[in-house]
């Protein structure tokens, strides 16, 4: 196990320790673990280090525990299409692995070549094809954990039909680490896909009711797409050199299907609309490109930047997205946002000076809110997110959730006030 000083303690974006731990194996992570409860210590955990600017009302811990060198495949059964991993894997690697046997995890978050599957699973993330294949929350079917007390659990099972008892993987997806370390992830599998394309049906400026219809018409259709993404016209600039609001439509299946469905796609397209298919290789291409449109806390950026995931209902993402774009436009902020007209998830990138940002984060946010919805800040650096709620009002079943950390880690050992409402 490596052992180190941290060079920088005082990252920018805060969640580190002033001593670096970094395990290869979980005997050595319940050991740290159960050190750092006698002792009195508080943990950073992470895993790729890439959500660093996720969460967090703690500047600076006694240790990070890094599961950056925890990696690798425990066990694959390519018959029953499951596999089990170490945290530190990241997607890349995984993708690649499974190539050769004809499978996949389908999960498309962002940067896939630096997060890792521990990180993807703690904040249960998910990409534009959550509306065919879910979130990350959808694909695990048993863990390994480490508790904040050394002792270590096993939740579900290495079967996909597994049904005893209650799921308590749950507990762990997306609890952003708070509640003991992962040290094994047992996913379910999907073949590869055979054939995919990606249809891009752009608009003129005023012509967004045109989308809204289309969008309703393909969720009523008997067309089955993976993704129903709207992209803003800054981040379609980006993207495609066409500076418009655009639907992102995405197929995969068998070649035929998908070309009936590009058929369909072509014969309902709106008047006055834009429309581009692209075919497999090109499709591949473009959503690399997407992986790496929203920051992270390895990459440098030269203004102070922000991103904001919210959660609406799914027609609700044009209001949310027009908004963004004013709100941008009054406060002198760059946006870049999407979001999925089939689930109702979306993500704005704001690049701008501290107080029109953090502004134009209010304003999102009393948007949704006002909808039913929410809005989390789920990268801005430490000095500008120590002065916001960065997950917003409370949920009703907070006192359960504060519950729970209470008597999984009475002493806070990990991640403390990384969570919802300082867990």
């Amino acid at each position: 196990m490596d052992t180190q000083e941290h060079v920088k303690f005082k990252d920018i974006y805060g969640n580190r320790g002033r001593r670096l731990h970094e395990p290869v194996t979980e005997e050595e992570i319940s050991e740290l673990l159960t050190q750092a409860r006698r002792e009195g210590l508080h943990v950073a955990v992470e895993s790729g280090g890439t959500k660093r600017g996720y969460g967090g009302a703690n500047e600076g811990y006694d240790w990070t525990l890094s599961l950056k060198k925890y990696r690798g495949i425990v066990e694959h059964n390519a018959g029953d299409m499951t596999i089990t991993v170490k945290p530190g894997t990241t997607i890349a690697e995984l993708q690649r692995f499974l190539q050769e046997y004809g499978q996949q995890v389908s999960l498309d978050p962002h940067w896939p070549e630096q997060a890792t599957i521990g990180g993807v699973i703690s904040a249960n993330e998910s990409g534009p094809k959550r509306l065919a294949y879910g979130s990350a929350r959808d694909h695990v079917i048993g863990l390994r954990v480490v508790y904040p007390d050394g002792r270590i659990i096993r939740t579900g099972g290495k079967v996909v039909k597994n049904v005893a008892g209650y799921d308590m993987n749950k507990l762990f997806i997306g609890a952003m680490g708070t509640l003991g370390v992962i040290s094994e992830i047992t996913m379910k599998l999907r073949p590869s896909l055979k054939y995919e394309s990606l249809v891009l049906v752009s608009f003129p400026d005023g012509e967004e009711e045109k989308l809204r219809k289309l969008a309703v018409d393909i969720q009523d259709a008997m067309i089955e797409p993976v993704t129903l993404e709207m992209v803003t016209p800054k981040l379609s600039e980006k993207l495609t050199g066409t500076r418009a609001c655009t639907l992102l439509v995405g197929f995969e299946d068998v070649e035929r299907s998908v070309k009936e469905q590009e058929g369909w796609m072509t014969h309902h397209k709106p008047e006055n609309a834009v429309l581009e298919i692209l075919h497999k290789e090109d499709a591949e291409k473009f959503w690399e490109r997407f992986a790496v449109t929203v920051p992270n806390a390895h990459a440098e950026e030269k203004d102070l930047c922000a991103v904001v995931k919210a959660g609406t209902k799914n027609m609700d993402v044009f209001t949310m997205m027009t908004t963004a774009c004013d709100l941008g436009t009054s406060h002198l902020v760059d946006i870049e946002g999407h979001g999925g007209l089939g689930h109702g998830v979306s993500e704005c990138v704001l690049r701008g000076q501290e107080g029109n940002v953090t502004a134009v984060i209010k304003g999102l946010r009393a948007e949704a809110e006002q909808k039913g919805g929410y809005v989390v800040i789920k990268h801005l650096p430490y000095h500008v997110r120590e002065k916001m709620d960065v997950w917003g009002r409370k949920p009703g079943h907070f006192s359960l959730m504060e519950g729970i950390k209470k008597a999984v880690d009475p002493h806070g050992v990990c991640n403390l006030q990384r969570y919802i409402g300082g867990i």
